[in-house]
């Protein structure tokens, strides 16, 4: 993410560093995966909507604004996958465009998959619009699609690059140990 001069030179202060966190609160709870590091004079003050806005001397259509957050994601739905020729479509069109995709083979019975789908769609909002997340309901889709892709316990996360599974993630412990697995996953098959 390039800064615009104009904020630079308001700014030197300012620096941008990758996996940081945006802070809101006196307990510096962080409230946004958004890998940016800010050094304003000023603290956060409140998240709305999609925008991060800064104390009141920094607000709407302020310095802020000129950095391009408003229209940073907070989360990404995960679109879902209903047939198996949707699914070797979306495989399709990602080798064609040279992209990675994760999936989330699911099920609606699986209590550790409805904890883990949210975290997922916030992962997805980080690597928003290069990486396209998608959800696949077991339940849903023919069985031999399932058997295709490989997968054998709930929740799987696979990666699919160059029209073949990659690599892939059972998610058999807590939510945000798979949800770092699955980034550490992207990292190094996107490092290659």
């Amino acid at each position: 993410m390039e800064v615009s001069s104009s904020v630079k030179s308001q700014y030197p202060r300012i620096r941008l560093s990758y996996n940081a966190y945006c802070f809101i609160d006196s307990k510096r709870k962080p409230i946004l995966n958004c890998q940016l590091n800010f050094n304003f004079p000023g603290s956060f003050h409140h998240i709305k909507g999609q925008r991060l806005v800064l104390n009141s001397s920094y607000s709407e259509g302020g310095p802020i604004s000129e950095l391009g957050l408003e229209n940073m994601p907070l989360s990404v739905e995960l679109e879902p996958i209903s047939s198996e020729s949707q699914f070797d479509r979306v495989v399709a069109e990602a080798h064609q465009l040279e992209e990675s995709v994760i999936v989330l083979w699911m099920a609606s019975w699986c209590r550790k998959c409805i904890y883990l789908k949210p975290k997922l769609e916030k992962l997805a909002a980080d690597y928003y619009p290069r990486i396209r997340f998608y959800s696949v309901d077991v339940n849903n889709v023919p069985h031999k699609l399932i058997v295709r892709a490989g997968v054998t316990k709930m929740p799987t996360i696979q990666l699919w690059k160059d029209g073949e599974k990659q690599a892939e993630v059972i998610g058999g412990h807590k939510a945000y140990l798979v949800v770092n697995e699955v980034r550490e996953m992207i990292e190094s098959e996107n490092s290659m």
